[in-house]
């Protein structure tokens, strides 16, 4: 056992640190732009350094991003935000809204958080529609992933676990869709026609065409 409280933060902060570390250097490994932020501020600062003014930023659909609070921060600087949650909010029509959707492959930028991060240096993600997974992998002239160090797992089988069982029951609940996980809290494969679980991707390497920065957040944000 520990000798006292202050001990035991500095050990787990110490396994922590070297869980980033191993991390970062799996991603550049496998070719992504990866770096370290320690707070929401300088990841925000980052984040505007990375892109333009003028450049079309395809958000996708991420508590992350929002948490961050960055999105008020671009429009008001006069970037153009391609973000179907906003337009679903403004109640547009569904072909309104899908035009939003497929601005996502066609951005300068796109914005957006991972599901899961390996320590192997992967991008696991389980999305419903696919616009996001989509753009991460090709189309927009940059990516900016934004990733808390609570979405670090050890390899893709936990990765899988920690969506399936963290991540889409939370999503699954805040957008109030009815299927199990939302009250169970774990994933039953279900078969529902409302399940959010559809499309599997894990990054392994940069795709060749796509311009990937990963930046890990020392904080725990989203889901």
């Amino acid at each position: 056992m520990w000798s006292d409280a202050k001990e035991w933060h500095v050990v787990n902060r110490w396994h922590l640190q070297k869980k980033i570390e191993r991390t970062l250097n799996a991603l550049r490994k496998n070719n992504f732009d990866a770096m370290y932020v320690p707070n929401r501020k300088e990841a925000v600062a980052k984040v505007l350094e990375l892109i333009p003014p003028n450049a079309l930023v395809g958000v996708g659909g991420s508590v992350t991003v929002r948490e961050l609070g960055i999105l008020e921060i671009l429009k008001s600087r006069g970037n153009k935000i391609a973000d179907h949650w906003e337009a679903r909010h403004k109640k547009l029509g569904r072909e309104q809204v899908m035009k939003v959707r497929k601005l996502l492959l066609n951005s300068d930028i796109l914005l957006a958080s991972t599901n899961a991060l390996t320590e192997t240096g992967h991008l696991v993600n389980i999305d419903h529609a696919g616009q996001r997974v989509a753009a991460m992998i090709f189309g927009p002239k940059k990516v900016i992933i934004v990733s808390g160090v609570n979405k670090i797992v050890r390899d893709v089988d936990e990765a899988l676990k920690r969506i399936k069982n963290v991540a889409a029951p939370m999503n699954a609940k805040r957008l109030n869709i009815n299927v199990p996980c939302t009250v169970t809290g774990i994933c039953s494969d279900c078969d529902s026609q409302d399940r959010i679980c559809s499309v599997t991707t894990i990054i392994e390497r940069r795709p060749v065409h796509t311009d990937i920065t990963v930046i890990l957040l020392g904080e725990k944000i989203g889901y």
